[in-house]
């Protein structure tokens, strides 16, 4: 069990993240000898596994008290510990509800993308999905004409935001088109953003923009649970 503590531990820092469908993250989240041994190797750095259940993928971020330590003194700190900027961090945040919130609607009703609804009628009693099954795309040039004019320029936002955000791994540009990276639904908080998007002023703009959140009554907030 040592040298797969230790090459698992040496994976997630050397790649940030990792996918739950990987053999030692699997054994990490069942076994609880072993979560134990890897959260003690990770705490003796100042660092956390990242778990959320309904993310394709984990990842190691900072212990809650190491956050003042390592960024306190950077004047970045209070708008982003990764450096982001404002504007990268406002499109994250919209990017994040046009992707996440529908996908965790999909994910708690056990609907897939192409679901009809009739395809099964013991559906919701089926396993957790992650995936491309669950999490859609967005067209890059839609978001462009919806958001373009509020965060800069076409030019702007897809030289100096986009492009950012895709090399943090939050999301992937394919085809034209938008996906989910390994981060974006692990890393920020869903039980944050979540009220504040449907109840807030954000959720007005997407809802102008032709984008409305789902509704709060749509899905129950997730808990924790083992997929």
């Amino acid at each position: 069990m040592e040298q797969q503590i230790r090459t698992l531990t040496a994976r997630l820092l050397a790649s940030r993240s990792l996918p739950r469908s990987d053999a030692l993250v699997r054994r990490a989240l069942v076994d609880e000898a072993f979560r134990i041994d890897l959260d003690a190797r990770l705490g003796a750095v100042g660092l956390r596994l990242i778990d959320n259940p309904y993310a394709e993928h984990v990842a190691v971020a900072l212990a809650e008290d190491m956050h003042e330590p390592v960024f306190g003194a950077s004047r970045e700190y209070a708008a982003s510990n990764i450096g982001l900027t404002r504007d990268q961090l406002a499109l994250l945040v919209v990017i994040w509800a046009l992707i996440i919130l529908p996908k965790r609607e999909r994910q708690v009703n056990r609907q897939r993308l192409a679901d009809d609804g009739q395809e099964d009628m013991f559906g919701k009693e089926g396993p957790l999905e992650h995936g491309e099954g669950v999490s859609g795309a967005l067209s890059e040039a839609s978001l462009l004409a919806d958001f373009a004019p509020v965060l800069g320029h076409k030019t702007y936002v897809q030289g100096k935001l986009l492009s950012r955000l895709a090399q943090l791994g939050f999301i992937e540009r394919r085809g034209g088109m938008i996906h989910e990276g390994p981060l974006l639904d692990v890393l920020l908080d869903y039980r944050l953003l979540a009220d504040r998007i449907i109840y807030g002023t954000l959720g007005e703009v997407l809802a102008q923009a032709g984008h409305p959140p789902p509704a709060a009554d749509a899905f129950t907030p997730p808990d924790a649970e083992d997929d």
